[in-house]
């Protein structure tokens, strides 16, 4: 490896601080899935860290792209990945060849996103497209109360809750599993709920809304710290 090559490429850290402005939710386990799933193949320096050149950056921002504004399944991604590798044109993030499910989907998101005050709305079958499972997985997610709909549908966090518990069953991680990351979720919940609680009482204009923000940012601030406390601990166990 040369010099001038070596200064632009990038440790695992200098990517997440990279993205995080574009993609926010990126995480640095996030990133390694992706190299585990073969969508992305960083250099390794000798002492085995990974190493990131400007085109696995814009890899990464490919893909992401595409999870996060088109909700395409990874191996829909996969394709899309493989033509560029061969030179070809890939096709259009907007359409997919795999048929009509997934482009409704993008459709009715996209639709309920610039509509002001409302949500996302998925039903049953755009939230299986768009994750990617199938009807038995789904139905254990909500027998254990990780998914859930408000009469027929389901909303975003759905999607990204059976999204994530399927990547992590291609680890052997089981639904059943899951449910202490549920009961840490709820506790955090009841946690903020009682930060927010003094505002919720104001009768002043906005405090609601004020209210509503703070629990955000809290929670923001929570993720932050749970991910930090997760990778200091595997680095301690997994990193040379």
């Amino acid at each position: 490896m040369t010099a001038q090559p070596a200064r632009t490429l990038m440790t695992i850290g200098d990517v997440l601080e990279l993205l995080r402005p574009e993609f926010p939710d990126v995480t640095i386990s996030k990133i390694r899935f992706l190299e585990s799933e073969g969508l992305i193949a960083p250099a390794r320096s000798p002492a085995g860290y990974r190493k990131f050149s400007p085109a696995d950056v814009e890899r990464l921002r490919f893909i992401l792209t595409a999870q996060r504004d088109h909700y395409l399944p990874l191996r829909v991604i996969r394709q899309h990945l493989e033509a560029l590798d061969r030179g070809e044109p890939a096709p259009p993030l907007g359409s997919r060849r795999d048929g009509g499910p997934g482009r409704r989907l993008r459709t009715l998101v996209a639709a309920d996103a610039t509509a002001p005050g409302q949500a996302v709305r998925l039903t049953r079958r755009q939230l299986l497209d768009g994750a990617g499972i199938d009807d038995a997985l789904l139905a254990e997610l909500e027998e254990y109360g990780l998914v859930r709909r408000t009469g027929a549908y389901y909303d975003a966090e759905a999607l990204t809750v059976a999204r994530t518990a399927a990547a992590l069953g291609r680890f052997g991680v089981q639904v059943r599993h899951l449910r202490a990351a549920k009961a840490a979720a709820d506790r955090q919940v009841g946690l903020i709920e009682q930060v927010v609680a003094p505002q919720l009482r104001r009768r002043s204009p906005g405090a609601h809304e004020q209210a509503a923000e703070a629990a955000r940012e809290i929670a923001e601030l929570w993720v932050r710290l749970h991910e930090a406390l997760v990778s200091a601990g595997l680095r301690e166990t997994l990193d040379p």
